[in-house]
């Protein structure tokens, strides 16, 4: 449904975004990851259409989105953006903001429909309350249920939980993701959180110094990291020779490896590491060694005693 070119997009003399191209279909989730300042919001807001893009092609259904130079009020009526600064009214109650967009002709019909809305970001209760009243990530909620009242075909997400509690988040984002796909409404969510894009998303788009680095699923990406740049945003990894992983005869060739991937074992293998300290994760223990002078991250069930040498072999 959505077409994607850009070839190149500046701010007065420095290019933000180039080398960009992807398509989305009806009722799919794409995950932008990014460093900050690497064009994730910039990449939001050019589809929405609050910038011009002069070189470069972007349609919807084939027809071309024109953006702010062909239209008086930017932004295209069927797409919603929900940008870290709120769009929402300050002085106006949670239901005023939510039915804001609602034709209020079926007084049923619109106060059925914002329930259902305040259900879907768990604010039911709250319909009275004055917007100003809020805290931060209230108000992000609010922007949620705003920007779904008129069922957009596409959801564009910028950092759309980031002042959330963790405890509520979990929540919200199983609701919203999966009213999102009940009603098949297409979203591209810019985040920084790994784990939000690997868990939600149908693929992950990530940006590197405003091109695109990589596009694919969450499966193949995670099983298939090429580089550091990728590794960093799902956690700790390390940087090994595929010798010392298979076999001294083996190539030179530098291979990502993440925690998990490394096993603990008896025999010894050409991956002998001396413990340095154990971190609690919960169900597990990440245990930080070395190999001479190369930080090795393995996982294990229990605290490991620093100084402790031991083999690890690698499991895919």
């Amino acid at each position: 449904m959505l077409n994607v070119a850009i070839e190149s997009f500046s701010y007065s003399d420095r290019e933000i975004l180039k080398d960009i191209s992807f398509q989305l279909n009806k009722g799919e989730h794409l995950a932008v990851l990014g460093e900050s300042g690497c064009g994730k919001s910039t990449l939001l807001h050019i589809i929405y259409g609050l910038l011009h893009l002069e070189k470069g092609v972007l349609s919807w259904n084939e027809t071309p989105l024109l953006g702010p130079k062909h239209h008086l009020i930017p932004g295209e009526a069927f797409i919603k953006l929900v940008a870290q600064e709120f769009n929402i009214m300050p002085f106006s109650t949670v239901w005023e903001n939510v039915g804001s967009h609602l034709t209020r002709l079926e007084e049923e019909e619109d106060h059925a429909r914002i329930q259902e809305l305040l259900r879907v970001v768990d604010f039911v209760g709250f319909e009275k309350t004055m917007v100003k009243h809020l805290s931060g990530g209230q108000k992000q909620r609010v922007a949620l249920a705003k920007a779904l009242a008129n069922t957009p075909q596409l959801l564009l997400l910028d950092e759309p939980f980031s002042n959330i509690d963790t405890f509520r988040k979990n929540t919200l984002r199983r609701n919203l993701f999966a009213y999102l796909k009940l009603n098949g409404i297409s979203c591209i969510t810019a985040t920084h959180d790994a784990e939000e894009a690997l868990t939600y998303s149908d693929r992950i788009l990530i940006l590197k110094d405003g091109s695109l680095d990589r596009i694919a699923s969450p499966q193949t990406l995670f099983k298939s990291l090429k580089t550091a740049y990728q590794a960093g945003f799902f956690g700790d990894f390390s940087e090994l020779p595929e010798k010392v992983l298979f076999s001294e005869t083996a190539s030179e060739t530098v291979r990502i490896v993440l925690p998990h991937q490394l096993i603990p074992c008896q025999s010894a293998t050409p991956l002998q590491v001396v413990v340095k300290k154990s971190y609690f994760k919960g169900s597990y223990h990440l245990v930080q060694s070395k190999m001479k002078d190369t930080i090795v991250w393995f996982t294990h069930s229990e605290a490991i005693e620093p100084e402790t040498s031991l083999y690890l072999r690698y499991h895919v």
